[in-house]
């Protein structure tokens, strides 16, 4: 049963930007292809060294209203940035060098799902969400995904709630979406957040092997507890540049470990008991980043395994199995600011002032680092004093005013009609 504040919340949008489409466009759209950001609770920088991640989607989407032309142009409008661009699909792949980024994602998705061999029409959309931008909560990763169901719909029309995708070409979109980040918009990025926006489950975090891309849904039941993130409103400057130079010392510990270690081929094949064995061969640098991504995969696997035992547990060992996940996050973020070092002084402010809260399980930095967000487990009691205490202290030693997001757990991406579409 998906809770009422997240139908009443999409129920709200929906009727906003059939407003904006019917402003922009006259007339109603077909539908309105939807796909949730993300957070991630544990296992950062694990996904491009083969590792583990425990994603959960959020109740933050970003909403593409569409409906398919007669032609073969696309027209969009994209009503957070005031922008609008348009392209036929006959000049793909090409890329206008005026063309804004935010159109790259629906010039990539067009581009690839006709080189597939999918036939697909031109459409006229509107785009709009709350998933925040830059904060590393997935926007990016939610407006491919959207845009792809919004081409799909529109030529297979096959428009209705619940647009039947199943999982196994799931996956194949979310490789589809990684692939229009990588070629068309430049950025490397792993395939965690596509996945998990295209399959995420209410109340259940993703378990995803980021080699396989095997994956289970893992109950997460916070009972009395609330997911919080906190925005530092601090932009990203260093991920990219910083995300590179860490890739490349995970690879160089790959390459010194694997002449002691045999048949390894990125980290997440080392046990932790053989990197301790092996770990003063590295140079100081290296040796921190591989301990950080090493113990970090234990923990995404310890955290899953927690998860999974609490259904068979008495109420006082799921409270306990809850403090041990705020313990493993906690633990999570003390890597990321120590070892790997990609945090930054708000970012561990924020953690700071969540965790001398009670009520407050655990905190971490979520996403790139550098700034953007950190994700709290938070007893329902304490979430008042929480955001008084985050918003008050963080501003008074930074000038800086947080935002914080209270989420809850939702679905992956849909399509659907609402009453009054046509």
């Amino acid at each position: 049963m998906r809770t009422l504040r997240t139908l009443d919340k999409q129920s709200n949008q929906t009727s906003f930007i059939t407003q904006k489409f019917e402003e922009t466009f006259g007339g109603s759209p077909a539908f309105i292809a939807s796909a949730p950001g993300r957070v991630n609770l544990i296992g950062e920088h694990t996904d491009y060294n083969d590792g583990y991640v425990f994603p959960v989607a959020i109740d933050k989407y970003i909403n593409i209203a569409a409906r398919k032309r007669p032609d073969r142009r696309v027209t969009l409008h994209a009503l957070d940035v005031d922008d609008a661009w348009e392209f036929s699909l006959d000049t793909l792949p090409a890329i206008p060098p005026q063309a804004p980024t935010w159109s790259r994602y629906f010039i990539g998705v067009a581009s690839l799902l006709e080189a597939s061999g999918r036939e697909i029409v031109g459409i006229d959309a509107v785009i709009t969400g709350d998933v925040p931008i830059g904060a590393g909560l997935s926007s990016s990763a939610a407006l491919s995904v959207a845009a792809t169901l919004a081409f799909l719909t529109a030529s297979s029309e096959l428009v209705g709630d619940g647009f039947p995708v199943p999982e196994d070409n799931k996956k194949k979109l979310a490789a589809l979406c990684q692939r229009v980040e990588h070629e068309f918009v430049d950025v490397k990025c792993g395939i965690m957040d596509q996945t998990i926006s295209l399959l995420g489950k209410e109340n259940h975090a993703l378990f995803l092997d980021c080699r396989s891309l095997e994956y289970e849904h893992v109950p997460l039941n916070l009972g009395e507890y609330a997911i919080a993130i906190c925005n530092t409103k601090v932009k990203r400057e260093l991920a990219a540049s910083e995300y590179n130079k860490r890739r490349a010392e995970c690879e160089r510990g790959v390459d010194i470990l694997s002449r002691r270690i045999p048949c390894i081929s990125s980290l997440r094949d080392i046990a932790l008991t053989d990197f301790k064995k092996h770990e003063e061969e590295l140079p100081a640098l290296t040796q921190k980043r591989c301990r950080y991504v090493i113990e970090e995969n234990a923990r995404v696997l310890e955290a899953v395994s927690v998860l999974k035992g609490r259904s068979q547990s008495a109420p006082e060992e799921t409270d306990a199995s809850l403090i041990r996940l705020g313990s493993l996050m906690n633990a999570s973020h003390n890597g990321l600011r120590d070892d790997y070092e990609v945090s930054c002084k708000e970012l561990d402010l924020l953690t700071d002032i969540a965790r001398s809260i009670t009520g407050v399980i655990g905190s971490r930095m979520t996403g790139a680092g550098f700034g953007g967000c950190t994700v709290s487990v938070v007893h329902q009691d304490a979430l008042e004093i929480f955001q008084t205490r985050i918003t008050t202290e963080y501003h008074q030693q930074t000038g800086i005013e947080p935002e914080i997001y209270l989420c809850n757990v939702s679905d992956g991406a849909q399509v659907f009609r609402s009453p009054g579409l046509s």
